[in-house]
């Protein structure tokens, strides 16, 4: 593709991302945990790039979640440290895991269950790493707050904030009660982590992740405005349809996911800047567009022209695409590269 200055120029479908609200986002979360004496430990498998994770890191390289080995060794390649592998631990990534562990000076992985330690257990690691059990040490406890996303504003975030909390910290004590001392512990979600309680003080991190971009989801939640979302996906009307009422646009599911099952008002995504229109269905390469109400002026939406999708899901969106076009006030300024695969 040639090089393009404007992101009105980009070859469609193109996953687009403001990095001026990206790094309001990712700014206003490191200073809510620094100002409550809470570790971010953010989570990378919204973005897999090395930018993105420098702006969530605030450039430290440290102290990071991620969804996939694939993940970790990239980002391991590429000087990070303090990895959790937050996945309980499949069993046929072990050895992967453990070389992982020799590698970084700290790599973390997830058990909730006997089976998986006595894994762990069958391959020690060379440097002796322990707490009681050969070759594995106990960091922490881990708790994800997904229970969030079936919130609406908020007050019910942060009640089940200040339950999740509570219970973690239940949990902490009768660690304590049983002799383990010096474990962490961590909890988090965007929305519980976008407007967290004072109790959340008293854990050691907390790790979100989409919030770096947020997207429609999370507006619906209650974590972010409309205004914060940095993703969009451009595309372009490419057929008129009068006797369907529809316009005919080159986004499909490949370019943005069935992610929210058509549910919004406006079908799978929010058409910027046109409320009245509803992407009612798509194919793998084509989304089909029609008013919600109404006959469609076609003299508006001529063929070639640009419509802006907004992602119910920016995660799983973005998952769908090799580059994203970064930009300040429409002018292309990057292009991130992510990592794929598992």
């Amino acid at each position: 593709m040639a090089t393009v200055e404007s992101v009105k120029d980009l070859r469609t479908p193109a996953l687009i991302i403001d990095l001026d609200k990206a790094r309001r986002n990712a700014e206003g979360m490191l200073e809510r945990f620094h100002n409550l004496g809470v570790q971010l430990r953010p989570h990378m498998k919204t973005h897999k790039t090395l930018e993105c994770a420098d702006i969530m890191t605030g450039g430290s390289r440290r102290c990071i979640v991620v969804s996939t080995l694939a993940e970790a060794s990239f980002y391991a390649d590429n000087g990070y440290d303090d990895i959790l592998y937050a996945y309980p631990l499949p069993f046929d990534k072990v050895e992967s895991c453990a070389e992982l562990s020799e590698r970084l000076s700290l790599f973390h992985v997830v058990v909730d269950n006997r089976l998986a330690l006595q894994e762990l257990k069958k391959r020690p690691l060379k440097q002796g790493k322990i707490w009681d059990t050969s070759g594995v040490e106990l960091t922490g406890i881990y708790a994800h707050c997904g229970n969030t996303y079936a919130c609406q504003g908020e007050e019910q975030i942060k009640a089940v904030a200040r339950e999740t909390t509570m219970i973690t910290l239940q949990f902490m004590e009768k660690l304590k009660a049983a002799g383990i001392h010096g474990t962490k512990s961590s909890i988090g979600s965007t929305p519980s982590c976008s407007h967290p309680v004072p109790d959340m003080a008293m854990l050691s991190e907390v790790h979100p992740g989409n919030y770096i971009f947020y997207d429609v989801q999370q507006s619906l939640i209650g974590s972010c405005r409309l205004e914060d979302v940095a993703v969009r996906v451009l595309t372009r009307v490419i057929g008129h349809y009068p006797h369907r009422n529809q316009l005919l646009v080159d986004c499909g599911w490949a370019a943005l996911t069935h992610d929210g099952g058509g549910r919004l008002p406006t079908g799978y995504a929010i058409i910027e800047g046109h409320p009245e229109l509803k992407l009612l269905s798509m194919t793998q390469e084509h989304g089909r567009v029609e008013p919600i109400s109404g006959k469609l002026d076609f003299k508006q939406f001529p063929l070639g022209s640009l419509l802006t999708l907004m992602p119910y899901h920016a995660c799983a969106t973005a998952m769908m695409h090799p580059v994203y076009f970064v930009h300040s006030k429409g002018k292309i300024i990057d292009t991130w590269k992510p990592t794929r695969g598992w």
